[in-house]
């Protein structure tokens, strides 16, 4: 029996509570940017300075310097507790894994909220650097709860709401961040500590959410329990098919130790699901999405947008709206197909932003074919690269090594995403107009690798996915020809 009920949507609900509260803290930061320097040099003893950069080049560096860490310190947070992922997860469960976290969630925005109180910039970097630390193990534990509860008709839908969520709490938080709202001198401070009123309320929800059945019967091997969870998750039914499948991979889980991250490198047995997970977090991140955004208010300027503060909003409401888009396709179309819908799609519109960076001078409508390229790639982006890779992961692996798995491709993925930060800035210096180019090639290398690697997963049990690339095992090894076959039977029994 395979239904949405009212305690699977409140318990997905609540979950992606935690990506709603990551999207809002990702984006909270880049609006009131002028108003914090400001802050941050009066704080620093730059009386004579108003909220934009000091003339004093010693002065200039030291709040460059700050601001950097300001915004780097998440991600940094980030890498640091995506490898805890794992331990957390199986240490007390999903659901008291998230309640715990959201000590560190209500601590960081308590320090940010009170920041004018004190050192600003201490405060704020600390509360970054905290609430990065929260995101990480956040941003792990909701994909893997929620492939774990979701029926298979469903999961693909339920798996997207992930970055549906993220993509919601940026626009929130650009929406907030405008000047006639938080996004000013008196009330900057309540714009980045309001990240916590979710924190709160997924706290008071998620004593009413089961536990996952996966955890508690496979980990913990309480039937009863998983069956009872089982049960409310769908209602009333038969759950033997459910524990009978729970079962066969709890013995293939059995069979081999408790997969640690090194042991998951090492491992050949799960090289190829390895390889694919990361690949598509890696496509993701380098996929050139942060570009777009870093360039789009300078584009929508250029074009003569009296206010591209609105024109960049608008970009994040099409970012919201294809996500939504993308959970509707996502269980229809399948993952591998929008995988590669969406890479092919960004590679196009990044070949035409390329010619309207270049040409920008020469003529001016090169600026429209710009704007239009910005939003079909966030199009793009949204219909595959921006949600699959986030819910795919837990359903590569089996549960053994799945808290493994996705500890290693959230920190591939908060890796990623802090080269990109801290490197594009130089590498658009060095190439200027024509830096989309590179951004080409790497999502032609990653449509061709999704085309002839990616499995597609859509309405597979986790048992079958795993069946996939056993499969693919076996394929490659009769390649090396029928005498290594018989090499290795003549060390079995059937031999």
């Amino acid at each position: 029996m395979e239904k949405l009920t009212g305690t699977l949507v409140l318990a997905v609900f609540t979950a992606v509570l935690g990506s709603l509260q990551y999207g809002y803290s990702l984006g909270v930061i880049n609006a009131p940017q002028k108003v914090i320097l400001g802050h941050y040099a009066r704080s620093l003893g730059f009386h004579n300075l108003s909220t934009s950069l000091p003339k004093q080049p010693e002065s200039s560096s030291m709040l460059t310097m700050y601001w950097a860490l300001s915004v780097a310190m998440f991600p940094v947070g980030g890498i640091l507790s995506s490898f805890l992922v794992g331990f957390v997860a199986d240490f007390r469960g999903r659901i008291k894994g998230m309640l715990v976290l959201n000590i560190l969630a209500m601590v960081a925005s308590l320090l940010m909220s009170l920041a004018k109180m004190g050192s600003p910039h201490i405060m704020v970097i600390s509360g970054r650097a905290l609430m990065g630390f929260y995101c990480g193990l956040s941003s792990g534990l909701v994909p893997m709860y929620i492939g774990e509860i979701a029926p298979v008709k469903y999961r693909g839908a339920l798996g997207t709401l992930h970055q549906l969520a993220i993509v919601t709490g940026i626009l929130i938080s650009q929406v907030l961040g405008l000047d006639s709202l938080l996004g000013n001198d008196n009330m900057w401070h309540v714009l980045l500590g309001l990240s916590g009123v979710f924190a709160v309320l997924q706290s008071f929800l998620l004593p009413m959410c089961p536990e996952s059945p996966r955890y508690l019967y496979i980990k913990l091997g309480k039937k009863e329990e998983a069956c009872k969870s089982l049960k409310r998750f769908k209602g009333k039914y038969d759950t033997s098919r459910d524990i009978a499948e729970m079962q066969a991979e709890k013995e293939e889980a059995m069979k081999e130790a408790q997969v640690s991250m090194w042991m998951l490198v090492r491992s050949q047995v799960y090289r190829q699901q390895l390889f694919v997970a990361l690949m598509m977090h890696l496509s993701q991140q380098f996929s050139g999405i942060n570009a777009i955004f870093y360039y789009s208010t300078d584009i929508f300027q250029t074009a003569g947008v009296a206010q591209p503060v609105y024109a960049t909003i608008g970009v994040g409401v099409v970012n919201t709206v294809f996500t939504l888009v993308s959970v509707v396709l996502v269980d229809r179309a399948g993952r591998r197909t929008l995988m590669l819908v969406g890479l092919a799609g960004m590679c196009l519109c990044a070949v035409g932003m390329t010619v309207g960076l270049v040409y920008q001078n020469t003529y001016s409508w090169m600026n429209y074919l710009s704007m239009t390229a910005i939003f079909l790639f966030v199009c793009f982006f949204e219909i595959g690269p921006g949600p699959i890779p986030w819910f795919i992961v837990a359903e590569l692996f089996s549960q053994s090594p799945r808290p493994a798995a996705i500890a290693l491709a959230g920190c591939c993925n908060w890796t990623s995403n802090f080269i990109i930060g801290m490197f594009f800035p130089y590498v658009e210096v060095i190439c200027g107009t024509y830096v989309f180019i590179i951004f080409v090639v790497l999502l032609f290398g990653f449509t061709l690798y999704t085309c002839f690697r990616v499995p597609e997963t859509k309405g597979k049990t986790f048992e079958e996915i795993a069946m996939l690339f056993q499969h693919g095992r076996v394929v490659v090894a009769s390649q090396h020809g029928v005498e290594a076959e018989l090499e290795q039977l003549q060390g079995t029994t059937e031999a």
